[in-house]
């Protein structure tokens, strides 16, 4: 489905875009950024932390880890509420305190030993551009979804290649797979090579595409959400693939048999790319 991808991209503006040259649309662009102009111009009167060479890596532990919390919390409600427990993919396991000091001790060790040298690097090769007005909703909006197909393919392709060489599971992506029960926490378990490549893809993708700094924003934070959800552990009646129709998102319950099974459902989030490959597991 690469063809529906680049269509998705042509529509979200970032190839050809032609949509500015027509009339309806040129007007319409001043209210859409209005919408989102009132939280630019907040985060712009905060622009010296927006350039903060360490800003990238406490905004990305802070919103990891708040994400995290609410799963944390039916953790431990799990062991003492039915109702809680119903909804667990794997009712059998639980969450130790161990578990949670092992990931929390890897993810800070992974952001402070490898990330924040290069989040350094970066602001001093790379400063980051603030222009003064918003983007239009309904581009940051589609700019976000493209960053996902596209981020989805990337990551399937690099998982994939993974599990199929022994000697990159072995050395590299293995220590993701420690837990064949997933938690919120180990969203972010594995090693320096895997956080830094997936890390790569994730901030690579809106700036190649020349997303608006706020678009890059909001496909970090709906990245990281999933990312959370995906390892959850939990199948709760408002998760994002009840939300999306026709099985085309997978979510925690995709991921989860991915742990499980650990030959299938390389996608992390959507499942076209499994569906082709012949790699997709519903557990049906």
């Amino acid at each position: 489905m690469w063809w529906a991808d680049r269509l998705l991209v042509e529509w979200a503006g970032l190839g050809s875009y032609k949509a500015s040259q027509k009339a309806c649309p040129a007007q319409s662009e001043p209210d859409e950024k209005m919408l989102l102009q009132p939280l630019w111009s907040v985060l712009l009167g905060h622009a010296s932390i927006l350039h903060s060479p360490v800003f990238p890596v406490l905004f990305s532990l802070s919103v990891y880890l708040s994400f995290c919390l609410p799963f944390l919390l039916l953790d431990l409600l799990s062991s003492r509420w039915a109702l809680v427990c119903r909804y667990k993919l794997q009712p059998e396991s639980s969450v130790s305190w161990a578990s949670v000091r092992s990931c929390l001790k890897l993810t800070l060790y992974n952001h402070l030993v490898f990330i924040l040298p290069l989040t350094v690097l970066h602001s001093y090769l790379r400063p980051l551009p603030l222009p003064e007005e918003a983007p239009p909703f309904s581009r940051l909006v589609a700019q976000v979804f493209v960053c996902l197909l596209l981020f989805d393919f990337q990551s399937f392709t690099w998982h994939l290649l993974h599990h199929k060489v022994t000697w990159l599971y072995r050395n590299f992506h293995k220590v993701h797979h420690t837990f064949s029960s997933t938690s919120a926490l180990t969203a972010e378990f594995s090693g320096a090579w895997e956080t830094l490549s997936l890390g790569v893809f994730a901030a690579a993708t809106p700036a190649l595409l020349g997303c608006h700094p706020l678009t890059e924003l909001m496909f970090f934070l709906v990245n990281m959400w999933l990312s959370v959800e995906d390892h959850c552990g939990y199948d709760l009646p408002w998760a994002t693939h009840r939300l999306v129709p026709l099985g085309l998102y997978g979510g925690a319950r995709h991921h989860n048999l991915h742990h499980l099974k650990s030959k299938c459902n390389y996608a992390p989030y959507f499942t076209h790319w499994d569906l082709l490959a012949g790699t997709l597991c519903t557990g049906d």
